[in-house]
């Protein structure tokens, strides 16, 4: 069982960052970073940071600023954006982590939004390699199912923005929809959901570049009853990491025979004896080397970028 103790992490600009620090009884073979979905507590990720504590990792588990135990007593007066997330939480998260650890392997695993996040980051750099989990590109027009497209509209076109105007922020609690949301995430979310190409098309982000230079080895996996991330986003989203040696992972319910997968319940505990070691297994190739340049270059040789290379019952 890990060792388990909260705390305060300062990020770039000094906001006070709830985190959790999970650490094996013996001498950590590396360290892993868990960068949540946009709006989703820290406690969804538990459960998988303990798994992965067990195989001797130290894992980090964070909530973004407006969220979860990062939540100001003042939500209103919180002036944030999803980029802040990528930009000051995220990046702020792993250079704290290599520092104290500088002499270990860096591993991430970015979920959904958390996945954007290690392709924004600048210090994504630092990691020897990473694991992007239902991560897409999360245009309205991905959303296969008519009634889901219309719900998302009308919740990310009109309710988030009207809330956030109305509240000074986005009370989705009592929308039963994930955590509330700081009204500057609301509108930056709702203004890249309807751009053709998400945010690879807001000139101001650059992501296009950002991702380009991105050169660790990346697991990209995507689950076919995820109604949010269809195979089609996350590929659009996979094909930016130009430089980025990629295996792209596309599965089924039935291939792994424990239940749902959707956007959220990989993380559930239900999948501990099957999804969950094919994660950590890939992470645990990726330990031997601290420099992430280095193990770029060796996997590149094996893996050709950006290609479909397993996909059981996809």
């Amino acid at each position: 069982m890990a060792n388990v103790s909260r705390f305060t992490l300062p990020a770039a600009d000094a906001y006070p960052l709830g985190a959790s620090l999970f650490e094996p009884d013996q001498d950590p073979r590396g360290v892993v970073i868990i960068h949540p979905a946009s709006a989703v507590s820290q406690r969804l990720y538990q459960g998988f940071a303990n798994a992965l504590c067990e195989r001797g990792l130290t894992v980090i588990c964070y909530d973004y600023r407006g969220i979860g135990r990062s939540r100001p007593e003042h939500l209103d007066q919180l002036q944030v954006s999803m980029q802040d997330w990528a930009e000051l939480d995220a990046d702020s998260v792993t250079r704290w982590a290599h520092q104290r650890w500088p002499t270990l392997p860096m591993l991430a695993v970015g979920h959904s939004f958390g996945g954007h996040a290690i392709g924004l980051g600048e210090a994504s750099r630092l990691l020897s390699a990473a694991v992007l989990i239902a991560c897409n590109a999360s245009c309205l027009r991905f959303i296969t199912s008519p009634w889901l497209r219309l719900r998302a509209y009308v919740l990310l076109k009109i309710l988030f923005p009207l809330l956030s105007r109305v509240a000074g922020y986005v009370p989705c609690r009592r929308l039963g929809v994930s955590e509330d949301v700081p009204c500057g995430v609301a509108r930056q979310c709702s203004h890249w959901i309807s751009l053709p190409r998400y945010f690879f098309d807001d000139p101001e982000l650059a992501a296009e570049a950002r991702f380009a230079r991105l050169t660790i080895p990346l697991l990209v996996v995507g689950f076919d009853d995820d109604p949010y991330a269809s195979r089609d986003s996350i590929d659009l989203l996979a094909s930016y990491f130009t430089q980025a040696p990629v295996t792209r992972l596309q599965l089924t319910p039935e291939t792994l025979g424990s239940g749902a997968l959707g956007h959220l319940d990989g993380f559930r505990r239900r999948h501990r004896e099957t999804l969950w070691p094919l994660l950590t297994g890939w992470l645990e190739q990726h330990l031997a080397s601290t420099d992430p340049q280095a193990q770029s270059t060796q996997d590149a040789s094996a893996v050709t970028p950006n290609r479909e290379l397993y996909a059981p019952g996809g």
